[in-house]
């Protein structure tokens, strides 16, 4: 996010200066490495908990077709800025379809009807459906060897993409870099304080030395993943009272042996079982990362009172203040059936995990698979009347002046960078909108001449920093 932001000024404003901090050694090691995320280019092509069903029995495609503009936008500005010679190439996006497969009579019904209303609508027309299971051997031969007789169902979109968020960030700041932005690795924001003049006065410490510098800013955006809770907070604005974070540590099985990764070469998307909570679909990955390729499977939820997988154990601590508590409470009250699924999946065993596996991959040998550490997410608590609520996708915050915004969330994400940003700019520089229009329309054509989102517009062709 906050490279694509850093990216998108740049381009709008050539002359103003930015600066990107970053308290790693490295940029991209927190939620956008490669291995730290699925690599699901989000939109909304198999992801079943952005098709709900209604009491009616239809299926709402609203949020799907939503995401997938959103997709949409980011596709066309990497398309701009490759075109441009700002990105070095295409080698961080890989075409893989996007599948999603189903068992029993109600899930294959669901999904029938669930494509019926999809492919009705122009950005997924492509998307095919079957419940031969020959055909869906076709499609993902290893979810089908060796499975037993039954009803099965499966969809399958071709224009799906996997992508490597790493390299994507890196590449963007690379290009920043060569533009003269500072980035700077291995400083920490400590502290932010209203500035003179009505900026911002950041405390930057460098984390190898100790030393501690002062940085002024006319605007600030944290894009620092799970960090930005506490930042927001630091800064003392009104709009961020009451919100929390739940954090969930993230696990992925992965192989890179070669005839399994030769043999599939789709995103396989499931249902998560009964009760459990978005964020525990199961998935199995075709990855191209760094030339190499491999495929995963997951997620497998924790539990880590951290807020960053490089954080630190009192990150979810430090973030508990009088106007936040009750909404944190009230969210444990109303999902029971999470923290039941969350103590489930921390006592899970090497061989539950393998058995969750082998629902999707029947043959599947124990020895052939690794268990890797992934990211962790710190889903949105957001204050409502009353209370809290839990929100499973990301949260932009920004101060009524529009001199601080900051990025809260997850899924989707990194995927839908583009239009988040796009928003930002919306909300925290509308006096310019009308300036910037007609480039952000050159960038991404379905924003429309206006710089606005145009659904109608014909289609074109998701904490990548810490802190920026």
């Amino acid at each position: 996010m906050s490279a694509t932001l850093a990216t998108l000024l740049s381009e709008l404003e050539p002359t103003w200066s930015v600066e990107v901090i970053e308290r790693l050694d490295a940029v991209a090691r927190e939620s956008s490495d490669a291995w730290n995320n699925a690599g699901t280019g989000h939109a909304a092509l198999c992801e079943l908990n952005y098709t709900p069903e209604l009491p009616d029995g239809s299926i709402d495609i609203a949020k799907a077709v939503r995401i997938n503009e959103q997709f949409s936008l980011s596709t066309e500005l990497w398309d701009h800025l490759i075109a441009s010679g700002r990105l070095p190439g295409d080698d961080f996006r890989t075409p893989v379809p996007h599948m999603t497969f189903v068992q029993g009579e109600r899930d294959v019904d669901y999904l029938r009807r669930r494509h019926a209303a999809l492919a009705a609508h122009p950005r997924f027309a492509a998307m095919e459906f079957s419940d031969d299971p020959a055909v869906i051997a076709e499609w993902a031969p290893l979810v089908m060897a060796g499975r037993e007789p039954g009803p099965v169902a499966a969809t399958r979109a071709p224009d799906g993409y996997d992508v490597d968020f790493g390299a994507l960030t890196r590449h963007l700041l690379d290009d920043l870099d060569a533009r003269d932005t500072r980035i700077a690795t291995g400083e920490e924001v400590r502290d932010l304080r209203r500035g003179p003049g009505g900026g911002w006065q950041l405390l930057i410490q460098d984390r190898a030395t100790g030393r501690v510098r002062v940085l002024n800013a006319r605007f600030v955006f944290v894009g620092a993943g799970g960090g930005a809770l506490r930042l927001l907070q630091r800064s003392g604005i009104r709009e961020i009272r009451g919100y929390g974070g739940f954090p969930i540590a993230g696990q992925f099985l992965r192989t890179r042996n070669p005839a399994l990764v030769a043999a599939h070469h789709a995103k396989v998307y499931g249902k998560a079982a009964v009760g459990s909570p978005p964020m525990s679909v199961p998935h199995l990955d075709a990855r191209a990362v760094g030339g190499g390729h491999a495929l995963l499977f997951g997620p497998y939820a924790g539990w880590s009172m951290k807020f960053l997988k490089h954080g630190s154990w009192g990150d979810l601590l430090r973030t508990i203040r009088p106007d936040n508590i009750w909404p944190m409470l009230s969210v444990g009250l109303k999902n029971v059936g999470l923290l039941r699924y969350l103590i489930t999946e921390v006592l899970a065993g090497r061989q539950q995990r393998i058995a969750s596996l082998k629902a999707y991959l029947p043959t599947a040998v124990d020895s052939d698979w690794e268990l890797i550490t992934a990211g962790q997410r710190v889903q949105v608590i957001k204050p409502v009347p009353g209370g809290g609520v839990l929100e499973f996708g990301t949260e932009l915050v920004t101060a009524a002046d529009g001199s601080i915004a900051g990025l809260l969330g997850a899924s989707p994400g990194a995927s839908t960078a583009a239009s988040a940003m796009v928003d930002l700019l919306e909300r925290c520089f509308p006096s310019r909108m009308t300036e910037w229009a007609p480039r952000l329309h050159a960038m991404m054509p379905s924003l429309g001449a206006d710089g606005v989102a145009d659904a109608d517009a014909p289609d074109e062709d998701p904490d990548l920093v810490d802190q920026a």
